[in-house]
């Protein structure tokens, strides 16, 4: 009997769940998927969840579910700690491993940009952990608000740092919470008049975008109420007050919650793989997605630097995950087929983002869209990728319900409010 090829999947995310996929098929392959969470998230709606519009079920499916046709695939719920490339083995748990051909597609975490001081005083928005606490102390803020009327202009403050689409699909939809959705739900404070302040460093809103759809982000939020500070960049955060670097001079604005949309960077591993990274810290893989010197390994996503023929690395975007995914996959069944395959390529399918209800922007090539024709292309292309049958028949029934109700259906707080953290809020 052909012995099975041993591929170690690492990181169940969209470029490691599509390696998965295409490999499986093979009957000669044995897949061990390694992650330190049970689930498969969709990242681009974790905002939703944040601003209570969609719970974790919505956009988290258990890879097990996903899997569970493939006999040849086996999930382990943990961390791995280390990769010795020489021996073919990864490290967790206090064991080990042989793969061989390992895949790394471990996505990225938020990022400080070197001040690591700051995360104890933000927000970031990487993960369900992350989304639920946002969600939380939303809510919490308007239900202190409401028991503090007097202090609800302070409570009811909020900053989002970073201009790009997760920043502004944050603060489109904490406006849309707090001007239209539960605007009727409280008797002691007027919600409408929650102030959202985005912070952009650069010169435009959603820089990766086409210049005439920034300015038509920056203008249909201001429409919504929020605060747009552009050229505007942070020097210092603190226990909810952050400083920033403008034309005019430093400012600081004081705010109850500060939302860390400005930069992610990769996972520590990367760190420890002994080979080439960039200045953000990502692994420099060559045209077949491999790691210098090892033509087993491969990384892919978030994690890796790989340099198109511009020169330019690719986007760290889900649809790079997912086509490399599925390329390196390829590539593994070729190569074990004695085949060859081509350098990889990316094939560019355009940009898009939520500002509100009905409206979205959205670019392919020359085409352009805004308002409620990119909102209906936005719609259309995440409900396409989303990963199981009952997620999207949920999310679709649920986006259904908020428009024509204006209704959001997470609002359920679930740690009930103490003393402390009454007091750290109203001071």
């Amino acid at each position: 009997m052909q012995e099975k090829v041993n591929v170690v999947i690492i990181g169940a995310g969209f470029g490691g769940f599509q390696a998965v996929k295409k490999l499986a098929r093979q009957k000669n392959f044995k897949i061990t998927l390694i992650d330190k969470t049970n689930h498969h998230l969709f990242q681009p709606l974790l905002y939703q969840v944040a601003t209570a519009v969609l719970s974790p079920a919505d956009i988290a499916i258990p890879s097990r579910s996903l899997t569970e046709k493939y006999e040849n695939v086996t999930v382990i719920m943990d961390e791995v700690t280390r990769i010795d490339k020489e021996n073919k083995s990864v490290y967790f748990d206090g064991r080990s491993l042989k793969y061989d051909f390992l895949i790394l597609a471990m996505g990225a975490q938020t990022g400080y940009f070197g001040h690591d001081e700051w995360k104890k005083y933000t927000s970031g928005l990487k993960n369900l952990p992350d989304a639920l606490e946002i969600r939380k102390r939303l809510l919490l803020s308007f239900e202190e608000a409401e028991n503090h009327p007097e202090d609800a202009r302070k409570l009811l403050k909020y900053i989002i740092i970073g201009g790009g689409p997760t920043g502004v699909e944050v603060a489109g939809s904490i406006a849309e919470l707090s001007r239209v959705i539960i605007k009727k739900d409280f008797r002691n404070i007027d919600t409408s008049k929650a102030e959202i302040i985005l912070i952009e460093g650069g010169s435009d809103l959603v820089p990766s975008f086409d210049r005439k759809l920034s300015v038509y982000t920056k203008r249909q939020l201001e429409k919504r109420g929020v605060n747009v500070m552009l050229n505007a960049r942070v020097s210092n955060v603190e226990d909810k007050k952050i400083y920033v670097n403008t034309h005019e001079g430093q400012k600081i604005i004081e705010g109850n919650i500060i939302i860390w949309a400005a930069g992610v960077e990769p996972v520590n591993l990367t760190q420890t793989l002994g080979t080439s990274l960039d200045r953000s810290k990502r692994v420099i893989v060559n045209q077949y997605c491999q790691i210098e010197g090892y033509d087993n390994v491969f990384v892919i996503g978030d994690m890796s630097d790989y340099r198109q023929a511009n020169g330019k690395p690719l986007p760290g975007v889900g649809s790079v995950a997912m086509q490399q995914g599925r390329y390196v996959a390829k590539f593994i069944i070729n190569k074990f087929k004695g085949k060859q395959t081509p350098p990889f390529r990316f094939l560019d399918k355009g940009n898009m983002a939520t500002i509100g209800r009905k409206n979205a922007i959205a670019e392919y090539r020359s085409l352009k869209m805004t308002g409620l024709i990119g909102w209906f292309a936005w719609l259309f292309v995440h409900l396409y990728y989303m990963v199981g049958f009952k997620n999207k028949i949920s999310i679709l029934i649920t986006w259904i319900w908020s428009y024509l109700t204006f209704g959001a259906g997470a609002r359920v707080i679930q740690d009930p409010i103490n003393s402390k953290s009454k007091e750290d809020s109203l001071h």
